[in-house]
């Protein structure tokens, strides 16, 4: 059944002419219809939505981060799975697993020789354990540079450049190193990941690059130091995160759109010390929103509302739950909306970044109803890294909805409820409420268009680049 290329094309002509306004000229389908006006349509679905419930949600979600496979995590699964069921949908939770990495909650550093009160960062798989030997510099790691120095029982201190992270640490432990400290080849902190567990590391630590500099210079003075690591609480193991899925099956199946699936999603982990307000409760609160509007309002499409665990460490929910489609409901999937960071009252336009670029049934869609609702259609532009990037990978019709530039504090502890903007958010839930609505509603409440049969419609594009 190949039916979402044809919807594709279809409800991209028709929104072209329907409702992007007259600018252009346009090859008009033989099927097309004019898409029905705003007070029609849409309203049915914007009354509804309340920025006051989408904010409550984030409120309450970002109380503390949401690390993927963490207790805090599994808390928020519960709730999701709580209000989902409170509007009357039956709810699946779909659990998947990963190897994880617990970052150390103790990460200390001392040299005794040396009068500087060190704060190191630590890297991600960095491993537990406290450690003393007499501090060695191996210049920047290499097989090569470790080859002619003596390591053993020995803490290298080693620079920054020409190879990763891991490969440091493990040519240093292979010559006998228990410990190493790497430090910047620029200004400012370093922190970064060795990119996999491995037994076969060391506790490694960093330092700032003039830190590392004033400790290199009284090594070659020949001054003897002696380093202790600590590291403590840095684990890596199998952990276990989970996708929220609530489904809206037809209201009463038509020969129209009930073949049709459409995915309303976010993730709901959030990074390390971060409470996630913006990133992603907000995303995961308005699809709770548009699940609770949907819930009573008559549709012939199937809708699933799905919140991701597990985004921030590699898109792994989202994967699992693409990954779990079947060939007929990949088929069936014609628009997967994806919600992440919606609501900061500090970051920029609301843009929809798709994963190559072009425009598809997603964009077009929001750009029709943000051009009904608001005069302005929002544009597009490339972008990955969040939860549209497997849907898309899977030839489903998908787009990111974000606000760019972000704001400062991403990924931070400062991205907190009071960053929070209820005029942004009530702007993006009305878009994609319309944008949905548009394929969902009855063929009675306004026809839906048939596919053309001998032309293809000219598009009226809002790309990003132009509408800068």
């Amino acid at each position: 059944m190949k039916k979402k290329p044809i919807l594709s094309l279809t409800l991209a002509a028709t929104l072209s002419i329907g409702t992007l306004g007259t600018g252009a000229t346009f090859a008009k389908p033989m099927d097309s219809v004019q898409a029905p006006p705003i007070h029609v349509v849409d309203h049915k679905v914007i009354n509804k939505i309340s920025a006051e419930n989408i904010y409550q949600t984030i409120k309450h979600l970002s109380q503390q981060p949401r690390v993927a496979g963490t207790e805090s995590e599994d808390q928020a699964v519960q709730y999701i799975k709580e209000k989902f069921e409170s509007y009357g949908y039956d709810t699946e939770i779909q659990e998947f697993t990963f190897v994880g990495y617990t970052a150390p909650h103790t990460v200390e550093l001392s040299i005794d020789g040396s009068d500087e009160e060190f704060q190191p960062e630590t890297f991600t798989y960095t491993v537990s354990g406290e450690v003393t030997g007499g501090l060695t510099y191996a210049g920047l790691g290499t097989k090569d540079d470790v080859e002619s120095v003596d390591l053993t029982g020995k803490i290298a201190l080693i620079k920054r450049g020409s190879i990763t992270f891991a490969e440091k640490v493990l040519n240093a432990a292979e010559k006998g190193a228990v410990g190493v400290i790497i430090y910047n080849n620029a200004e400012g902190s370093l922190s970064g990941t060795l990119g996999e567990a491995s037994e076969d590391y060391v506790p490694a630590v960093s330092v700032t690059k003039a830190q590392g500099e004033a400790l290199t210079a009284k090594l070659e003075n020949g001054e003897s130091l002696t380093a202790t690591i600590n590291v403590q609480g840095a684990s890596t193991g199998e952990k276990t995160s989970h996708n929220v899925i609530a489904t809206k099956e037809p209201t009463k199946p038509t020969r129209a759109n009930d073949d049709y699936i459409m995915v309303v999603g976010s993730h709901h982990d959030s990074v390390a010390g971060a409470p996630g307000a913006n990133d992603d409760a907000s995303g995961t609160a308005m699809t709770l929103e548009l699940a609770r509007v949907y819930k009573d309002l008559p549709t012939d499409t199937e809708l699933r509302f799905v919140t991701f665990g597990a985004e921030e460490i590699g898109l792994l929910g989202s994967s699992h739950y693409v990954a779990s489609l079947s060939d007929d409901e990949i088929n069936r999937t014609v628009a997967n909306f994806n919600l992440d960071m919606v609501g900061s009252k500090d970051a920029g336009d609301l843009v929809m970044r798709t994963l190559d670029g072009e425009p598809n049934l997603v964009t077009h869609l929001a750009q029709a109803s943000s051009k009904r609702l608001n005069g302005v259609a929002t544009s597009y532009g490339q972008g990955g890294r969040s939860d549209h990037v497997p849907f898309a990978e899977a030839g489903i019709p998908a787009a990111l909805f974000i606000h760019s530039p972000t704001e400062p504090w991403y990924h931070s502890p400062e991205d907190t409820i009071d960053k929070i903007s209820k005029e942004k958010l009530q702007d993006v839930a009305e878009i994609v409420g319309g944008a949905i609505y548009y394929v969902a509603k009855f063929d009675s409440m306004g026809p839906k268009p048939k596919a053309p049969k001998k032309q293809k419609a000219e598009q009226e594009l809002y790309h990003e680049q132009n509408m800068k």
